[in-house]
Parts: structure tokens; C-alpha cells; sequence
């Protein structure tokens, strides 16, 4: 069994002078779950008896999540009850094991960006969502088809309100039950889509860096930027198209730019 672990970055609202939206999920075999688990959550144990030795704050892992925007902004660090206790050396530690773990667990990334410029009138903040996860799906069942057809997938998402996800598990019950807009059966991704709260998913909080990444290249249409760089080795890549085709990087819808570069 393949676990997904899928967050988001930039925002869903079609007005937002911000044009880009992504979706990105991280594939993870079961087996190497406690491994990865492991290796960061040991981390963050040593960086909380530091902290309490220090300063007498006693915290505990789930006072420890890792979100892009909180590393990106001192304002925000400065308020955290985590991250203000850390030095910016012993941050970026922190972020780069995460990232050392894409290649040495063999973790597959697929990504979904949308260009809400160029989308139609009628998609607002829930299509846009469910559009992206409809294209995200297609892309694992590819993967799973690809590469490992006889295992399964299960999707592991942020947790939203419960209207929202009510209104993405009605939408998924409907693509495993029929088919998605393109005609493709889901035949390896299990049950609904899991709901967990971030701050106690290492793999969700994984997922949120890598998404940051491929919305920033996109938003300032800058392929160097180097976290891009970093991560874009372990984007799904099929055996069946052409060379140079990044599979799991899709850009939608077909009449963007944004296409243009990659």
C-alpha cells in the first residue's frame, strides 16, 4: 500500500489577484512510514529537551508542526511556540531532513497548479479545490498503474471544516464510483480520503514545504528557485511518454502560459 499525504499552498479564491494554486501530494510506501515517522519526530524531541532544559517550556510534538509560511516569516516565527525558541541554523536543519527523506525513501511527489486567470466564471472556491484533487487523483492511479499495480493507494489531506470535507468526499465517492471527467477509473485508490489535523501528520507537513515550492516557482515564474530545484527529481515521471514529460506536474487548464515553462 502507497500512503499520499496532500496539503495545499496559495489560496482558492478566484478573485485573489494571486493566479496560482497548488495541490501537491507526497507517495510514501507503507513500509517505510515508521522510518520516515521516526527520523523526524526524534529530531523534534531533541530540539523540545533542548528547549526545556534551557528555558523550562516543556512542549510536546504536536506544539512542533512545520509549515512553509511560519519558516518563511520571522513575524511569524517570532509568535510560535516552537520555532521562536530555534535558531535559524537549527530551522534549516529541520527543513532539510525533511527534505533529505524524498529521495531516501523513494517518495514520489505529484502536483496539481491552477491558473485561476484563465479559468472559466463559473469556478469558485469549492470547484477549484475539487477540480485539482480530480486531476490530482488521475495522476496517482497513473503512478499506482505504472509502477505499482498490485498495491493500492490511500489519500491523506489537511483537515478542512467539515463542510468542505463533506464536499470533497461526496466528489470522491462519486470519481470511485464512476469515473473522472476524463473517463479514468480510480482501481487503486481505497475508501475516502483521510482527514487528519497537520500538526500530527509528518507526511502532511512534508507535503505543505514541497507545495510551497512548486507555488512559488509558478507564481514567479522562476524554475531556479532552489527548493524547486531540490524536490522536482522526485516528481512522477512516466516511462510511457516522452522524454522530458513530467507526468506528475500537471498545469491546468490547457490555455495557460504557465505551461510554457516546464
Amino acid at each position: 500500500m502507497y500512503l499520499f499525504y496532500i496539503d495545499e499552498a496559495g489560496n482558492r479564491d478566484p478573485k485573489s489577484p494571486d493566479r496560482v494554486y497548488a495541490l501537491t501530494a507526497i507517495g510514501l510506501y507503507e513500509n517505510r512510514w515508521k522510518k520516515f515517522y521516526r527520523f523526524i519526530t526524534n529530531h523534534k524531541r531533541l530540539l523540545i529537551d533542548k528547549i526545556y532544559r534551557e528555558k523550562n517550556i516543556r512542549l510536546e510534538l504536536a506544539d512542533c508542526e512545520i509549515k512553509s509560511n511560519w519558516v518563511r516569516r520571522p513575524a511569524q516565527r517570532k509568535t510560535h511556540k516552537f520555532l521562536s525558541h530555534l535558531t535559524r541554523d537549527e530551522i534549516q536543519e529541520l527543513v532539510d531532513k525533511y527534505y533529505n527523506q524524498l529521495q531516501y525513501h523513494y517518495m514520489v511527489i505529484i502536483t496539481i497548479i491552477i491558473d485561476k486567470e484563465k479559468l472559466e466564471d463559473y469556478m469558485d472556491h469549492s470547484k477549484i479545490h475539487r477540480k485539482a484533487w480530480e486531476l490530482l487523483c488521475e495522476r496517482v492511479e497513473n503512478y499506482m498503474v505504472e509502477y505499482h499495480d498490485k498495491h493500492n493507494a490511500v489519500l491523506i489531506t489537511d483537515d478542512m471544516s467539515q463542510r468542505e470535507n463533506r464536499s470533497l468526499a461526496m466528489k470522491h465517492a462519486y470519481f470511485l464510483d464512476n469515473c473522472t471527467s476524463c473517463g479514468l477509473r480510480l482501481r487503486h485508490i481505497m475508501e475516502m480520503p483521510l482527514f487528519v489535523r497537520s500538526e500530527l501528520s509528518e507526511g502532511v507537513q512534508l507535503a505543505d514545504l514541497c507545495s510551497y515550492n512548486f507555488y512559488r516557482a509558478f507564481r514567479c515564474k522562476d524554475m531556479n528557485y532552489s527548493y524547486f530545484k531540490l524536490i522536482l527529481p522526485s516528481v512522477y515521471s512516466s516511462q510511457n511518454t516522452a522524454v522530458g514529460k513530467i507526468d506528475g506536474l500537471k498545469i491546468f487548464p490547457e490555455s495557460s502560459e504557465l505551461i510554457n515553462l516546464i
